[in-house]
């Protein structure tokens, strides 16, 4: 009996030594501000500046691996609803309801705040006759009263359809002459092949004066100036740019947002914490969209110079 207990101890402290063993070894697996892989979805108008930003972002921590879909607006909130995405950028922020819900499922509010400001830009092709437009000339054109052919990034998903669906038309359906292409670089092509065409696009696809490749796509394309509605200047108009959207001369800003679930600072907070400081900021900066969370205006200085 004695020799039976013997045994049946030492077993125990032998497995007892396997179990510490195998939890030293086991691999910390979960993600934090600055290690790990987490899955984001994106808004497909802001894809050139955030890929940028992963860019950027996966060079300065490289113990990271963010892996961004770039879909419709409606597609990323749906994502946010599942468990593998923590992270959505996108053009607006949650409603009431939307936050009610998330707390009713996950306990948790999730956070969501302004990163930077960008703007629906109108294109025509270079050939066009026609490149200044009212907000009156807009509506003609996206309710089907004029005939000329508007060229959207998707049927009715995305945020650049919404935000014109509510800003030009006021809630009202677009006609028939308003199309959809495959996405934004699609209504690019296609406005550059066609003279009577008239694309509406998010200003990081054709506003980065930096990147070649924007360059070479206003050969063929130009940005339209539109009616300042806000002008005290009657007549008025201009082309989406920094300093247009920041003084509020042209009339179709929007917001860029971060939405993040997380109950704990993960991967997720990091990226968000990046987009948010000097060096996210900085990219939107150098991609033409107005920086939200930092104020970079120039200040002239005098150094007086000693005898």
């Amino acid at each position: 009996m004695k020799q039976y207990r013997n045994t049946l101890m030492m077993l125990l402290a032998i497995a007892l030594l396997g179990a510490c063993k195998s939890k030293t070894n086991q691999v910390d697996d979960r993600d934090t501000p600055n290690k790990g892989t987490i899955r984001i979805s994106v808004d497909e108008s802001f894809k050139p500046v955030i890929e940028e930003q992963i860019k950027v972002h996966h060079s300065s921590f490289p113990d990271t691996k963010i892996i961004a879909s770039y879909k419709p607006e409606v597609e990323c909130l749906k994502d946010l609803q599942n468990d593998s995405t923590r992270m959505i950028l996108i053009a607006r922020g949650l409603t009431k309801n939307e936050t009610a819900f998330f707390e009713s499922k996950l306990s948790f509010q999730p956070q969501f705040a302004i990163l930077a400001y960008d703007a629906v830009a109108v294109i025509v092709n270079q050939a066009s006759k026609d490149s200044v437009f009212s907000i009156a000339d807009l509506k003609d054109i996206l309710s089907g009263k004029s005939k000329r052919i508007a060229v959207m990034d998707g049927k009715n998903a995305t945020s650049t359809v919404r935000f014109l669906q509510d800003s030009i038309l006021k809630g009202a359906s677009f006609g028939a002459n308003v199309v959809a292409s495959k996405n934004s670089a699609d209504v690019i092509d296609i406005v550059s092949k066609n003279e009577n065409v008239v694309g509406f696009v998010g200003l990081s696809w054709v506003g980065d004066s930096h990147d070649p490749k924007q360059q070479e796509q206003l050969k063929s394309i130009r940005l339209a100036l539109v009616e300042c509605v806000r002008c005290v200047e009657k007549g008025f108009f201009a082309k989406p740019s920094q300093a247009t959207i920041a003084y509020a001369q042209y009339p179709l800003p929007r917001p860029l947002y971060y939405i993040v679930k997380e109950n704990a600072a993960g991967l997720g907070t990091g990226f968000m914490n990046f987009l948010s400081l000097e060096r996210g900021q900085l990219i939107f900066k150098r991609a033409l969209l107005v920086p939200a969370k930092m104020n970079f205006n120039k200040r002239s200085g005098k150094i007086k110079e000693s005898d």
